[in-house]
């Protein structure tokens, strides 16, 4: 029963074409600001740090937007597939689930899940898309451990956003509300990532707020993977890693990998337990 709810869920999301164009909004507005003015800025910002190294900033540059990219949309795609959950309870259609012998968790369950998938599906999507532009740019594919690597970090962010829109859509019971929220967050997702400016661009107060938001660590795994195909990183300038967040600092040494999953994980629980606990909260009443 569950996954005939998740299909059904995955079907109306996907019939919804202004529901899949707002989740990927994110995703449209940094693409059209790197092709304005945003990717000549960092090229040009690039070349003079590389200047006398045989590096294709290029090629650099690419894989840099591209993981902010694919790792908004791990954000917008998983909120936007909750539009079904919004949907089904302002048009009074969970109280036909809730009437019928589904049990409720199963219902949670298949949103969650349907929120999951669609993440997944998106995001995949993109990683080829920005493959595609990489390779057409003069860039270099990922190799086959990058690529595994990069699925496995989209899997990790798709489930910890999955978890947090879950957090977040047990506040909202219309679609107007929703709507707004979406928008909201598609515009200024790419500021939490240090993706529309780099976050050595921005005052230190705020580059400590974003290394505490849970947003940015998937993007600096994924600018790790992405960017370490044009360049071996560790003859990165420690002030262009540290401007363009390829790395956060931890104390004296740059945080490692396992610090940013475990830090994922733990968002990924933290969100969960309170979703399942304002829920179980909104059955009470």
């Amino acid at each position: 029963m569950i996954w005939s709810l998740v299909v059904r869920n995955l079907k109306m999301y996907f019939r919804d074409k202004a529901s899949v164009f707002f989740s990927m909004l994110g995703v449209i507005i940094i693409i059209g600001l790197y092709a304005t003015f945003l990717g000549d800025m960092m090229i040009s910002y690039a070349g003079e740090e590389f200047e006398n190294a045989p590096i294709d900033v290029r090629f650099l540059m690419d894989s840099w937007i591209m993981a902010g990219v694919i790792i908004v949309a791990t954000i917008t795609t998983t909120l936007g597939a909750y539009g079904i959950a919004v949907q089904d309870n302002a048009s009074k259609i969970i109280y036909d689930f809730r009437v019928s012998p589904i049990k409720r968790f199963k219902i949670v369950l298949s949103y969650l899940i349907s929120a999951f998938f669609v993440g997944l599906i998106m995001c995949m999507v993109s990683l080829a898309l920005g493959e595609i532009y990489i390779k057409f740019s003069g860039g270099e594919f990922l190799d086959f451990l990058g690529f595994l690597k990069a699925l496995g970090i989209i899997i990790l962010s798709v489930m910890m956003n999955s978890s947090i829109a879950f957090f977040i859509i047990s506040f909202i019971k219309s679609n107007s509300a929703f709507g707004a929220i979406s928008t909201v967050v598609g515009s200024i997702i790419g500021f939490l990532m240090g993706v529309y400016i780099p976050i050595g661009n921005l005052p230190s107060g705020l580059q400590t707020v974003i290394r505490y938001v849970p947003y940015s660590h998937p993007a600096v795994l994924m600018r790790q993977v992405m960017m370490s195909q044009a360049v071996d990183l560790s003859y990165m300038p420690k002030q262009f890693i540290l401007y363009t967040g390829v790395h956060y600092e931890w104390g004296d040494a740059y945080m490692s990998a396992w610090l940013h999953i475990g830090y994922i994980l733990l968002t990924t629980l933290i969100f969960f337990i309170f979703g399942v606990l304002m829920m179980s909260r909104k059955r009470k009443h």
